[in-house]
């Protein structure tokens, strides 16, 4: 049987307990799951795409073998279907959370649908709890010097605590 490999692409700017959520439940029904971090010229992120990256990387070291195993931490720059061509992925995960993501991510598949039709895009709700965390709202938070160890894992903590000294 074929593997299922699937790519989860975001800014992950930084990096959420609701990004981690859905992280977890895609390892649960595929074989592979790159996360890839875009480089997103068009976007202003707070953090540079190599501490988006380590942001990652160092929060999935830190999960259970049987699912770090299953995941491999990527950056990309390419349209999303054209790189899930590149790494055999013939799955998208995105995530949902609150209603007004749907029309968006839902705009989002059917383009990416019209590009390739061999590549489903497959949405995840977040955990109930998670489904109010946003990474902008993460970052408002720590600007004002708030508590968001609620929302998000340590690595992002420390890189959020860096900026906003």
């Amino acid at each position: 049987m074929a593997k299922k490999i699937a790519l989860y692409p975001g800014t992950y700017d930084p990096l959420t307990f609701g990004h981690l959520d859905i992280i977890k439940r895609a390892t649960k029904i595929i074989d592979l799951l790159y996360v890839a971090v875009a480089n997103n010229k068009d976007k202003k992120c707070l953090f540079s795409l190599k501490d988006r990256i380590n942001i990652v990387n160092q929060t999935v070291q830190k999960l259970p073998k049987s699912i770090k195993n299953k995941i491999k931490v990527v950056s990309f720059d390419d349209l999303t279907v054209n790189y899930c061509q590149k790494i055999s992925a013939s799955i998208i995960i995105r995530g949902l959370r609150v209603v007004a993501d749907f029309e968006y991510e839902f705009q989002l598949s059917g383009m990416n649908s019209k590009l390739n039709k061999n590549i489903q895009t497959i949405f995840l709700t977040a955990d109930i709890d998670n489904q109010a965390i946003s990474s902008k709202m993460v970052k408002e938070i720590a600007s004002l010097k708030g508590d968001v160890s609620k929302f998000a894992p340590k690595p992002a903590i420390m890189y959020l605590k860096k900026k906003y000294k």
